[in-house]
């Protein structure tokens, strides 16, 4: 019998964007030495150009780019729904471009010189974010999944047991006998994949106004 293959996982990639040369590839070198695959960029505009633009891992964002800021090519990533978490460094940093940074998403801001051990610890945290959002967007997608697989009487079924109803209750609401809601609620159960009341309540949270 044939077996599915194993989902490929791409490693991280670490991203950087600054027009200084010298920067680039000494950033280069240092994530390289730790075993990180890293890709540079001198501009935006050549980020964005970039093959894999799902790839994952982080950005490594200059505050000075030629064209736009770094602050307001977050803003742009941002409206793009671009998931890659923002290690922000600057020369020219100050309190408010700090904030106005953290406020809108970055998870660090470092100003240069840094200390390379602690590049290398914001890229370190800004990746396992990453791999953490990406993990709980496939969770997600696999409840959506299953959720569109129910039928319209189950979903009735879900979003009232799990809002606390017994299924007498639920049944009296619905026209119902109690054995027929049983028979849905079982169905729910083994089609979103759960064994507990507990764990149902947690995916049609996850689901919001969906459920």
């Amino acid at each position: 019998m044939n077996r599915p293959m194993p989902a490929v996982v791409q490693a991280p990639i670490v991203c950087v964007v600054d027009d200084d040369l010298a920067v680039r590839e000494a950033l280069a070198s240092l994530f390289r030495s730790v075993g990180l695959s890293v890709a540079t960029f001198g501009s935006a505009a050549d980020f964005l150009a970039r093959e894999d633009a799902t790839a994952p891992g982080c950005l490594v964002l200059d505050v000075r780019l030629p064209g736009v800021s770094g602050l307001d090519f977050q803003a742009q990533l941002s409206a793009m729904a671009n998931p890659l978490p923002i290690v922000f460094m600057t020369g020219h940093g100050d309190i408010t471009m700090s904030v106005r940074a953290m406020k809108a998403g970055a998870l660090d801001f470092l100003a240069k010189p840094f200390r390379d051990q602690d590049m290398l610890d914001a890229v370190s945290a800004a990746i396992e974010r990453d791999a953490a959002g990406r993990r709980d967007a496939d969770a997600l997608s696999s409840v959506r999944t299953a959720y569109a697989s129910l039928t319209p009487r189950e979903r009735e079924v879900m979003h009232h047991v799990t809002a606390g109803l017994m299924n007498k209750q639920v049944g009296a609401l619905l026209g119902l006998s109690e054995i027929t809601v049983k028979i849905h609620r079982g169905n729910v159960m083994r089609k979103m994949g759960v064994r507990s009341l507990a764990d149902l309540v947690r995916q049609a949270e996850a689901l919001g106004s969906q459920a």
